[in-house]
């Protein structure tokens, strides 16, 4: 089990886990896990670390489909820029390898915000903390979980 699995049962989460075998030549890890698991990818998230004014750090959930606007996730944190982290910097401060970051049981907790489309889907998909393995689970129990906002973060 990893972190974030283990979080989500000690806190007495509903979630599903789904596996599925990860391609390692796969171009957009999100994409490949809606596609494996027949699931569309609008309710599929990824999990992407940015550097807030190059101080801080913060997590940005969107859907798998979706850019990330850099404005965007800088306004809603309060910040006056964003930037993606650098992969060694998100590796160190989560603890998960890329394409498997998940946004619950990261080894230092970030300020988190989960794009409000979320909010549409009964069920979402997020990464369980490894490359091939999803967990899926209601947003109002992730944004409980993490403490996150829901915020307009996707570019138009």
């Amino acid at each position: 089990m990893t972190p974030a699995v283990k979080a989500l049962q000690k806190n007495k989460v509903n979630l599903k886990t789904h596996e599925y075998a990860h391609d390692p030549a796969a171009e957009s890890y999100g994409l490949e896990a809606a596609e494996k698991m027949g699931v569309d990818a609008t309710r599929v998230f990824k999990t992407l670390v940015v550097m807030l004014d190059a101080k801080d750090y913060a997590v940005g959930v969107i859907p798998v489909s979706d850019m990330l606007s850099m404005k965007q996730i800088a306004k809603a944190a309060g910040a006056k820029k964003a930037a993606m982290a650098d992969k060694t910097d998100v590796e160190r401060i989560t603890g998960y390898v890329l394409g498997g970051v998940s946004p619950i049981g990261q080894k230092k907790r970030l300020k988190t915000f989960i794009d409000e489309s979320a909010q549409a889907c009964v069920t979402m998909f997020v990464s369980a903390g490894r490359r091939g393995m999803e967990i899926e689970i209601n947003p109002q129990d992730l944004k409980n979980q993490t403490s996150a906002q829901f915020a307009p973060l996707t570019q138009e």
